[in-house]
Protein backbone atom coordinates (compact mmCIF):
# COMPACT_ATOMS: atom_id res chain seq x y z
CA UNK A 1 0.00 0.00 0.00
CA UNK A 2 2.88 2.52 0.93
CA UNK A 3 4.67 1.85 -2.38
CA UNK A 4 0.63 2.45 -4.50
CA UNK A 5 0.48 5.94 -2.32
CA UNK A 6 4.46 7.01 -3.70
CA UNK A 7 3.09 6.60 -6.66
CA UNK A 8 0.06 9.51 -6.53
CA UNK A 9 1.19 12.55 -8.03
CA UNK A 10 1.17 15.51 -6.20
CA UNK A 11 1.02 18.99 -8.15
CA UNK A 12 3.67 21.64 -6.91
CA UNK A 13 1.05 23.74 -6.15
CA UNK A 14 -0.73 21.26 -3.81
CA UNK A 15 2.30 21.11 -1.90
CA UNK A 16 2.67 24.47 -1.34
CA UNK A 17 -1.34 24.76 -0.62
CA UNK A 18 -0.31 22.30 2.52
CA UNK A 19 2.88 23.95 3.02
CA UNK A 20 0.78 27.45 3.62
CA UNK A 21 -1.97 25.56 6.21
CA UNK A 22 0.67 24.52 8.41
CA UNK A 23 2.38 27.69 8.30
CA UNK A 24 -1.15 29.23 9.04
CA UNK A 25 -1.21 27.38 11.89
CA UNK A 26 2.22 28.16 13.55
CA UNK A 27 1.37 32.03 12.72
CA UNK A 28 -2.32 32.06 14.63
CA UNK A 29 -2.76 34.06 17.71
CA UNK A 30 -4.56 31.33 19.70
CA UNK A 31 -1.98 28.22 18.93
CA UNK A 32 1.30 28.35 20.88
CA UNK A 33 2.88 25.87 18.80
CA UNK A 34 2.02 24.97 15.58
CA UNK A 35 1.92 22.10 12.94
CA UNK A 36 5.78 21.54 12.14
CA UNK A 37 7.69 20.60 8.35
CA UNK A 38 7.16 16.71 9.21
CA UNK A 39 3.35 17.43 9.81
CA UNK A 40 3.14 18.90 6.49
CA UNK A 41 4.71 15.68 5.05
CA UNK A 42 2.08 13.79 6.82
CA UNK A 43 -0.36 15.95 5.91
CA UNK A 44 0.51 15.72 2.17
CA UNK A 45 1.03 11.25 2.51
CA UNK A 46 -2.33 10.99 3.54
CA UNK A 47 -4.02 13.30 0.84
CA UNK A 48 -1.86 11.01 -1.50
CA UNK A 49 -3.65 8.32 0.15
CA UNK A 50 -7.51 9.68 0.33
CA UNK A 51 -6.68 10.40 -3.52
CA UNK A 52 -5.63 6.81 -4.30
CA UNK A 53 -9.14 5.41 -2.12
CA UNK A 54 -10.96 7.88 -4.38
CA UNK A 55 -9.05 5.84 -7.16
CA UNK A 56 -7.23 8.90 -8.71
CA UNK A 57 -3.61 8.59 -9.35
CA UNK A 58 -2.91 12.35 -8.06
CA UNK A 59 -4.27 14.93 -5.61
CA UNK A 60 -7.09 17.53 -5.45
CA UNK A 61 -7.03 20.23 -3.03
CA UNK A 62 -10.28 18.51 -1.75
CA UNK A 63 -7.92 15.56 -0.88
CA UNK A 64 -6.08 18.08 1.37
CA UNK A 65 -9.05 19.93 2.84
CA UNK A 66 -10.89 16.52 3.65
CA UNK A 67 -7.90 15.32 5.23
CA UNK A 68 -6.30 18.68 6.94
CA UNK A 69 -8.96 18.51 10.43
CA UNK A 70 -7.70 14.94 11.23
CA UNK A 71 -4.04 15.41 10.27
CA UNK A 72 -3.10 18.52 11.89
CA UNK A 73 -5.10 19.25 15.02
CA UNK A 74 -3.64 17.24 17.17
CA UNK A 75 -0.51 18.37 16.54
CA UNK A 76 -1.33 21.88 17.44
CA UNK A 77 -0.80 23.33 21.36
CA UNK A 78 -3.36 25.72 21.87
CA UNK A 79 -2.94 28.35 24.08
CA UNK A 80 -4.12 27.76 27.78
CA UNK A 81 -7.51 30.18 27.62
CA UNK A 82 -8.38 28.74 24.56
CA UNK A 83 -9.25 25.37 27.19
CA UNK A 84 -11.26 27.58 29.02
CA UNK A 85 -13.46 29.07 25.88
CA UNK A 86 -13.43 25.71 24.62
CA UNK A 87 -11.58 26.22 21.48
CA UNK A 88 -9.94 22.72 19.87
CA UNK A 89 -7.42 22.13 17.30
CA UNK A 90 -10.36 21.10 15.08
CA UNK A 91 -11.62 24.01 15.29
CA UNK A 92 -8.61 26.39 14.68
CA UNK A 93 -7.74 24.36 11.50
CA UNK A 94 -11.42 24.38 10.14
CA UNK A 95 -10.86 28.08 10.70
CA UNK A 96 -7.60 27.82 9.16
CA UNK A 97 -8.90 25.77 5.73
CA UNK A 98 -11.95 28.69 5.22
CA UNK A 99 -9.21 31.33 5.03
CA UNK A 100 -6.28 29.93 2.81
CA UNK A 101 -7.15 30.07 -0.68
CA UNK A 102 -7.08 26.71 -2.62
CA UNK A 103 -5.10 26.48 -5.00
CA UNK A 104 -6.32 26.19 -9.11
CA UNK A 105 -5.33 22.74 -9.62
CA UNK A 106 -6.49 21.21 -13.24
CA UNK A 107 -8.67 17.62 -12.82
CA UNK A 108 -5.24 15.80 -14.09
CA UNK A 109 -1.59 16.01 -12.96
CA UNK A 110 0.64 17.97 -15.92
Amino acid sequence: MRECVERVHVDDAIVRYAVTLSAATREHTKVTVGASSRATLGLVQVARAHALLADRDHVLPEDVKAVAVPALAHRLVLRPEMWVRQVSGEDLVTEILGRVPVPRAADQPA
